[in-house]
């Protein structure tokens, strides 16, 4: 059976840049007060996104309910097909945010597999109350794919991502994963700020004069208008 554990909930600040401001966002990120470093590599995010037939998720998100939640399978790397990789419920509430994760073992999709054996596999290694959720939002509609940097404050209490690159491809309909046919999606920067809770003043205070537009952008609402535009 799949382990479990969720994250701590925290803040997630959102800010939007067009893609050729990438340099002066980083020399911005670079010569901040703060003393962001480096945490790690930059990698490669994969997410498959799932709704309900109705596409319950994405409604939430439209009418900016106050409680919401999403379903996603997630792996990094290179490979198009999802390697050992993680479903997380990411539930919202208000302004915070936390996730359930499940760890699925292996590559899924390695024979050319249908969505149908895609998500017989995934279903069979999650726990009880994992399965729920994903028999709730059983329908594979997006895969994205982005480069992310990231970065840590020098206390380790704030993390910056900086997204980049982001391609979408429809899977709505569809037997089998598409991985050819991109959607025409508008190239976009998307910065994030995430800190707990207790760290709020402090990191509007800190972050106050960053050269952006925040936003309640969300790459699964983009992604879903950009393919059935």
């Amino acid at each position: 059976m799949s382990a479990s554990n969720s994250s701590l909930p925290r803040y997630e600040i959102k800010f939007i840049a067009e893609s050729f401001e990438y340099h002066r966002v980083l020399n911005w990120l670079r010569q901040h007060h703060s003393c962001l470093q480096i945490e790690y590599p930059d990698r490669q995010v994969n997410n498959i996104y799932f709704d309900s037939l109705t596409h319950h998720s994405f409604c939430e998100n439209i009418i900016g309910s106050s409680s919401k939640s999403k379903v996603r399978l997630r792996w990094y790397g290179a490979s198009k097909n999802p390697v050992n990789s993680s479903l997380e419920i990411k539930c919202k509430r208000n302004q915070l945010n936390w996730k359930l994760i499940y760890k699925i073992q292996g590559e899924l999709g390695a024979e050319g597999w249908s969505w149908r054996r895609v998500f017989s596999e995934i279903h069979r290694q999650l726990p009880l109350e994992a399965k729920e959720w994903l028999e709730m939002s059983p329908q594979p509609v997006l895969i994205n794919r982005y480069v992310r940097k990231y970065f840590l404050s020098r206390d380790k209490k704030v993390r910056v991502t900086l997204d980049r690159d982001l391609d979408v491809y429809d899977q709505s309909r569809k037997s089998f994963p598409n991985y050819s046919l991109k959607s025409n999606l508008p190239k976009v920067l998307v910065l994030e700020v995430k800190f707990p809770k207790e760290l709020r003043d402090h990191v509007v205070h800190t972050f106050g004069d960053i050269p952006l537009r925040g936003s309640r952008f969300s790459k699964y609402v983009s992604g879903f208008l950009s393919i059935n535009s």
